[in-house]
């Protein structure tokens, strides 16, 4: 198993302790409520029919099924479903509505659009033009929270998230600041920027979702939420500027580039009219890749070894580098450099089709002992042997002159369906391919950020719902060649959206058998009639839940709760919709409760603690704002 499959089994064995810690808090107090108030919970649970006990049931069971093991979560919340779908509790029309619902759907589409954007190098070009090289830490975190933010606005924060991470890596080793100061800035950050519109992030979508299914309500508009996410997200960037220095660990990250054994030596050509001729090897932003070094420029019959860092670039320079996978796949996604071997441009394969994938040479390979070129490897297997890497020592010579041996480790490029066809051949020991690894169509672009800025500019404007905007938009990337349709459809989360449409047939049974009516009645006999206070009880309940299960769950479990209260104090109900939003997404004291969060945990060397103690009191700053200003923007 790889270093990372460790990490990921340790984090999650620690991802069940600390839900486990989390509950039992929440049980404790729920503990000192019931004796406290003895009565109040005598009522409430005396009040359950058979059908409220049995949806009571499943939603605890399916909570607590979340929260302490390592299950799936659209299986746990699939399952809990089901039970109420066959127990009548939700008849064909309530349990299927789910699959129907506008939030649900937007949300799909949305993974669309991103994939666009992904697919042309859009988020790369992004991140290359907007960090720079600020002086100081501060500087240094201020452009990135300012930035993340506001991309986060309009793309989903995970991509985001997962383009950045390597991006940020790199960044704060040319900057000299340790990346423990700037991992949880760029997940917290994207937080930020997801709670001031309304496509910032997936839940805001889900509850838009439900308050134009459960209560006719047209929807919110793509700036409804601006007004009181705004300044919790202005809050959180001046709170993360005054206490990073204190609060952020220096420490080193927990997956260092030497975690990585294989070094390949790759070489790559400066393509013609590529906009890296004519600049520097730094500015280039050549020097310092994590993980890669350029060793030498070949340049007709020059060479330049140990290249200095402002010798200028020119069209059809051949670099020579050593390094990482997962670097050198950055590298073909650089936009002007193509690889060296011409074999590339003979592979019978389109370049949306392509994947690199690794292989070891095994011991019945027929290409043992042969050249590359001499064995044919193209015509053989329709791949190109990119890269070599042989015990972690330099592989030297061109590619198609290296004689291969047993225990070889290949980096190809090839069809995504070559691990297929040669699983069950003796010529290879193991095939990996390498995820996202497809190339970037650049030329592309520009089309895929128009895409974007129209699809942003027919929201907002309200010329388009945003389902309406969000179709446009995907559709188009599709036509374009922005991405392919298979490329599309894999980079749907489907897992997301079955929870989601799993926690909204829930959130339904809540509603029909009156459960939700009842806990709302509980949460009033808790706030004495008071609003303000049921408001706040209502967005700290979404707050806890969002630590322990998904968001989006949280959310749709409790949207039907936070309607039944405003109902039952007759009352407005838009201030519930924006605090359940906020709240649903305002999840920084533990690593566990938001996916950005987790993506940032090991390559900023961090504890479970490092969050608690930087998020424990932003989380009680974007409570207080939210709670204050919600009503004064959206009066009861």
């Amino acid at each position: 198993m790889n270093i990372q499959g460790r990490l990921g089994n340790q984090l999650n064995k620690k991802r069940q302790q600390n839900r486990g810690l989390l509950l039992l808090l929440g049980l404790g107090l729920f503990c000192a409520i019931a004796i406290s108030n003895p009565e109040l919970i005598t009522s409430i649970l005396s009040s359950f029919t058979w059908p409220g006990w049995l949806t009571l049931i499943v939603t605890v069971t399916v909570f607590l099924t979340s929260a302490l093991t390592s299950l799936r979560p659209e299986a746990v919340f699939l399952g809990g479903f089901a039970i109420l779908y066959i127990f009548n509790i939700l008849d064909t029309e309530t349990a299927l509505a789910g699959f129907s619902n506008p939030g649900m759907i937007t949300v799909g589409v949305l993974y669309i659009v991103v994939t666009g954007i992904q697919q042309t190098g859009g988020l790369v070009w992004i991140s290359q033009h907007i960090l720079g090289r600020p002086k100081g830490q501060n500087r240094a975190l201020l452009r990135l929270v300012v930035s993340v933010m506001g991309l986060s606005t309009v793309l989903n924060n995970t991509p985001i998230v997962a383009m950045f991470v390597p991006v940020v890596s790199d960044w704060s080793r040319k900057l000299g600041i340790n990346p423990s100061k700037l991992m949880i800035p760029l997940s917290y950050a994207s937080i930020f920027g997801g709670i001031c519109t309304l496509i910032g992030t997936s839940t805001n979508l889900v509850v838009n979702g439900l308050l134009i299914s459960q209560t006719g309500h047209p929807g919110l508009n793509l700036l409804s939420m601006t007004w009181v996410g705004l300044p919790c997200a202005i809050a959180g960037t001046l709170y993360l500027l005054l206490t990073h220095r204190w609060l952020l660990p220096d420490r080193p990250p927990a997956i260092s580039q030497v975690d990585d054994v294989r070094q390949y030596t790759v070489e790559m050509v400066v393509e013609l009219g590529s906009p890296l001729a004519g600049k520097s090897i730094e500015k280039a932003g050549l020097r310092h890749l994590p993980g890669l070094f350029l060793i030498e420029i070949v340049r007709g019959e020059q060479i330049f070894p140990a290249a200095s860092p402002q010798r200028v670039l020119q069209e059809n320079d051949q670099l020579v580098f050593v390094g990482m996978v997962d670097s050198i796949v950055d590298l073909h996604k650089l936009r002007g450099l193509k690889p060296a071997t011409n074999e590339v441009f003979k592979l019978n394969v389109p370049n949306s089709d392509r994947r690199l994938i690794e292989a070891v040479v095994s011991d019945t390979c027929s290409m043992v002992g042969k050249s590359i070129r001499e064995g044919k490897f193209r015509s053989r297997y329709n791949a190109v042997v990119l890269a070599v890497a042989r015990n972690g020592e330099r592989v030297g010579g061109k590619i198609g002159e290296i004689t291969l041996r047993i225990g070889d480790v290949l980096l190809l490029e090839a069809h995504h369906s070559f691990q297929d066809q040669w699983r069950g051949a003796r010529d290879f020991f193991l095939i990996s391919p390498i995820p996202d690894s497809e190339p970037l169509r650049h030329e592309k672009t520009s089309i895929a950020l128009a895409i974007l800025l129209v699809m942003v500019i027919l929201a907002t404007f309200g010329w388009m719902s945003m389902l309406q905007a969000a179709i446009l938009a995907s559709v188009a990337m599709i036509v374009t060649g922005c991405c392919s349709i298979n490329r599309a459809l894999q980079n749907i989360e489907w897992s997301i959206l079955l929870v989601i449409v799993a926690a909204l047939g829930i959130g339904n049974a809540l509603d029909v058998t009156g459960v939700a009516k009842i806990l709302a009645a509980s949460l009033i006999g808790f706030s004495g009639q008071n609003p303000w206070l049921a408001l706040a009880l209502v967005y700290t309940v979404t707050a806890i839940l969002t630590e322990m299960i998904t968001n989006n769950a949280a959310v749709a479990l409790v949207f039907p709760i936070g309607l039944a209260v405003s109902q039952n104090l007759n009352v407005d109900f838009m201030p519930f919709v924006i605090a359940i939003m906020i709240g649903g997404s305002a999840s920084f004291a533990t690593p566990i409760g938001y996916q950005t969060n987790l993506m940032v945990y090991s390559p900023g060397g961090y504890k479970f603690s490092d969050f608690t103690k930087v998020g424990l009191p932003l989380g009680f700053i974007f409570a207080i704002i939210t709670i204050t200003l919600t009503p004064l923007v959206y009066p009861f």
